[in-house]
């Protein structure tokens, strides 16, 4: 039963409602009719709360706990229509998935749940979310300062309603619910900026680069490969009797998996720079066994990527008066040179890990313009010889 107390001459309701104890200010002065009218709405409201007719909110709009009270009713809505909450469901998902996925993947996945899908939607019940909460809610991540103060990217974006898609669309699958994730687009992601070096510039860079990472950038610049194969990348590996890098495994927050994708599971072809500067490479290293790491630290640990940009690469590109830009461009330069050298387009994908050859006639054959001096050239020899005039 509810009681009633005063606080500085003013009355107080004191009453427990789904399981919860309110103590709850009703403005009114303590005088005797006002005591007279509590009692009677204390009868009456608790005659609501055991025929399940009280509505705390409405009864209440100013208390404090009402946000708790309606998150509450989420939740019951949603246990009657047969639904967990989000946030139950998303847990359950998290769990399952765990299995499939790599321990950086798990750890991103976690930090986009917990930094801002269940921030948004962890009371609501899963099937009651709509397509105008989730287009709300893109739009007020997309206005969210990143690195900087600069607006958060659009990749990111998207990757941050990636999980969010997959946890409504399952959850529409196996409660039978019309998903609301429908005809919601990603956001469009701006072509990657390809800054590419020339071959007098790498020339200079391996003439200007610390002698102990030498060998490192010319690796990285004539073979493409991505930081997390270079740095996982054991003697084992180094195959100098067929000449080829074999590609296996990658290094990873701390730890060594194997690369993302079948298509990145491959064999690198060593050039005669790449060749001769592993094999030099092998004779000055003191730690050469099969499961040695080919570039590591004193210690033999792998190199870390922020560590080696900032006190190696950055700083070469400022001495050399280069346009700063990051070290993985080094793998669309050699994109780019493979290709202005002519080199097939279905070889240039293998040796990068791609799947395809789309990715490259996409992103970098605009600095290729004329791969063989003959662009255009072989349909007009075509037309002069059959004699087509204008």
């Amino acid at each position: 039963m509810a009681t009633i107390y005063t606080t500085r001459d003013v009355l107080y309701l004191d009453f427990r409602y789904k399981g919860k104890r309110c103590r709850e200010r009703t403005g009114l002065p303590d005088t005797e009719l006002n005591r007279r009218k509590l009692l009677q709405f204390c009868e009456r409201m608790e005659a609501q709360i055991i025929l399940g007719q009280f509505d705390f909110c409405k009864t209440f709009p100013n208390s404090p706990r009402c946000a708790y009270f309606h998150q509450l009713a989420h939740r019951e809505a949603l246990y009657k229509a047969g639904c967990p909450a989000f946030s139950e469901f998303a847990e359950q998902w998290f769990l399952e998935k765990q299995a499939e996925w790599r321990t950086s993947h798990k750890e991103t996945i976690r930090q986009i749940l917990d930094l801002h899908l269940l921030p948004r939607f962890s009371a609501l019940a899963v099937n009651l979310i709509t397509k105008n909460e989730i287009m709300s809610f893109r739009a007020s991540i997309a206005g969210v300062s990143g690195r900087g103060g600069k607006p958060i990217s659009a990749s990111r974006i998207n990757h941050i309603m990636t999980p969010l898609r997959m946890i409504l669309n399952e959850a529409a699958d196996r409660f039978d619910y019309p998903s609301p994730w429908r005809n919601i687009r990603a956001v469009k992601v701006p072509r990657t900026t390809i800054m590419p070096f020339s071959l007098p510039q790498i020339d200079s860079m391996l003439r200007m680069v610390r002698r102990d990472f030498h060998a490192y950038y010319t690796v990285r610049f004539f073979t493409g490969l991505r930081s997390s194969e270079l740095h996982g990348l054991t003697w084992r590996h180094v195959d100098f009797e067929h000449r080829q890098l074999l590609i296996y495994q990658a290094w990873v927050r701390n730890e060594l998996i194997p690369t993302k994708t079948d298509g990145s599971y491959r064999c690198v072809q060593m050039s005669a720079q790449v060749f001769e500067v592993l094999h030099q490479h092998r004779q000055t290293q003191h730690r050469t066994q099969p499961d040695d790491f080919v570039f590591c630290s004193r210690s033999g640990t792998p190199l870390e990527d922020r560590n080696v940009a900032n006190r190696v690469w950055y700083p070469l590109l400022k001495l050399l008066s280069l346009e700063a830009r990051k070290p993985y461009q080094t793998r669309h330069t050699t994109a780019t040179l493979w290709l202005a050298a002519g080199e097939s387009p279905e070889w240039i994908a293998r040796q990068l890990g791609h799947s395809s050859t789309q990715m490259l006639f996409r992103v970098y054959s605009r600095y290729v313009p004329d791969l063989a001096g003959r662009d255009g050239s072989a349909f007009e020899q075509l037309v002069q010889q059959q004699g087509i005039h204008s």
